[in-house]
């Protein structure tokens, strides 16, 4: 069985997705980080953290309004538009299965683990 989980803005919970990688890969699992940052900033936090996924640029915000994940967040005491961090499950046949929304980074791989 092939499944994809889908990893909206993340850097924490990316490192904890390298770290179980081996097992989600057994299990046929693929893994790709989605976010609005340009393809180079992504090559360069892929390289840093040693992620052994793909991180996939979103910059014209196409996949983050389909999901709708753009979010108003308070910065600072400042209301700004950003992602609100989401993994999303599909089949094998691109079919949306699970959503988690407003996830705590910490811990959120372990938990993704045991829910496939």
């Amino acid at each position: 069985m092939f499944r994809s989980a889908f990893l909206l803005s993340f850097s924490l919970e990316g490192q904890q997705f390298t770290e179980l990688y081996p097992k989600f890969k057994k299990r046929k699992i693929q893994i790709f980080g989605i976010s609005r940052d340009s393809v180079k900033s992504h090559d360069k936090f892929k390289c840093k953290y040693e992620f052994p996924f793909e991180l996939l640029s979103d910059k014209d915000e196409v996949l983050c309004k389909f999901f709708d994940v753009i979010k108003e967040k308070n910065m600072y005491g400042k209301k700004v538009l950003g992602i609100e961090r989401s993994t999303f499950i599909l089949d094998e046949d691109g079919k949306l299965t699970h959503e988690f929304r407003g996830i705590k980074a910490d811990g959120h791989a372990q938990a993704m683990l045991e829910q496939i």
